[in-house]
């Protein structure tokens, strides 16, 4: 397989709200280049997290408002705003969080904006969505700082405003938002809003990543293993890959598989990277699929089972992840044990 994409492919396949596998710098067991993938949408009311692509803003603003401590509905300490939102009360919510933004309370200000620019609870109005989010902005809250950046790179309720929005994301990682600082540095990578600064993009990405964002993880993992705006270090690459796999950032947990597979930048464990591939391909991740299946169907990592394996190559294609190496191997079953693979894939493609 080709080794990892140049940081300038990397900008290029990086966006706003969407996400994509980089491609891998190792393969088990043999090499096989990788293509990008796209995993299933995130719920529509689930905070706001960026993710790995770049230039294209995002195309829809979403949830920008972050989940509050997990606490019975009925405890008093619970914000009544916030535990109305979680339980999917938007009405209530809505409700809430008018009475104390009209009171001066920023964060119910942020919530509404949350609402207009998400229709929960009242019809979608992204001028209102703008509104509240500048009032609270300006109240200095780095949540709607961050979620009007979004809206004015999206164009939302106003025209389009890089600039401002540049200048929002920068207050906003400023004052700590890791999702600003994580979108902040794609713009340092993109060099189309600004010049392209690898090293800011870096130091970016790792006030992100030190605050346990995952796709800053990520991106920096992807930064120490090609030594582009740092020295180039293969553990510290595999110790951010780790920590975004333990997040369920579903690349990190590809390439910290393959990581662990081939002993790079970390001692080898091949049960822990099949296990991990096994979790990824059950995330309908095409490259995991396609590595589970060669594992499989070698028996090299894992007991060989040529039926399973294939059943993961056929899954791996419908999502346009080929492999000659698994076809070959495919077109030598009997018709019995064929037919026992295209039964199962099919029924986890739930195709009848």
């Amino acid at each position: 397989m080709t080794r990892l994409a140049s940081i300038s492919t990397l900008a290029a396949a990086l966006m706003f709200a969407t996400s994509a596998v980089a491609q891998v710098s190792t393969t088990p067991p043999a090499a096989q280049k990788s293509e990008p993938e796209k995993p299933a949408a995130k719920p529509k009311t689930k905070p706001h997290t960026v993710t790995k692509k770049l230039p294209a803003p995002a195309a829809e603003a979403k949830s920008t408002t972050p989940a509050p401590a997990a606490t019975a509905p009925d405890d008093p300490n619970v914000d009544r705003v916030y535990g109305a939102y979680q339980r999917g009360q938007y009405k209530t919510a809505f409700d809430l969080a008018t009475v104390r933004a009209q009171a001066g309370d920023p964060k119910a200000m942020t919530m509404l904006g949350e609402l207009y620019a998400n229709e929960l609870g009242v019809r979608r109005d992204d001028a209102k969505a703008v509104e509240w989010y500048k009032r609270a902005a300006d109240a200095g809250d780095r949540e709607a700082m961050f979620a009007l950046a979004m809206m004015r790179i999206a164009g939302r309720g106003a025209p389009a405003d890089r600039l401002e929005a540049v200048k929002l994301l920068a207050a906003a990682a400023k004052l700590g938002e890791p999702k600003a600082a994580y979108n902040l540095a794609l713009l340092y990578l993109d060099g189309q809003t600004l010049p392209q600064d690898l090293k800011r993009a870096a130091e970016l990405l790792r006030l992100a990543a030190d605050a346990g964002n995952p796709e800053a993880q990520y991106a920096l993992a992807t930064f120490y293993k090609e030594g582009t705006g740092v020295e180039k270090d293969l553990e510290k690459a595999v110790r951010l890959l780790q920590a975004a796999a333990l997040a369920d950032n579903v690349d990190a947990e590809v390439e910290y598989a393959i990581a662990l597979y081939n002993g790079t930048g970390t001692p080898k464990n091949q049960p822990a990277a099949v296990a991990l591939l096994r979790k990824a391909a059950h995330q309908n991740s095409p490259i995991a699929q396609n590595r589970l299946a060669r594992v499989l169907v070698t028996g090299q990592g894992a007991p060989m089972d040529k039926i399973e394996g294939l059943k993961w190559h056929v899954i791996a294609k419908t999502s346009g992840k080929g492999d000659l190496f698994l076809d070959e191997a495919l077109a030598q079953l009997s018709p019995e044990d064929r037919a026992k693979v295209e039964d199962a894939a099919r029924r986890w493609l739930n195709v009848k």
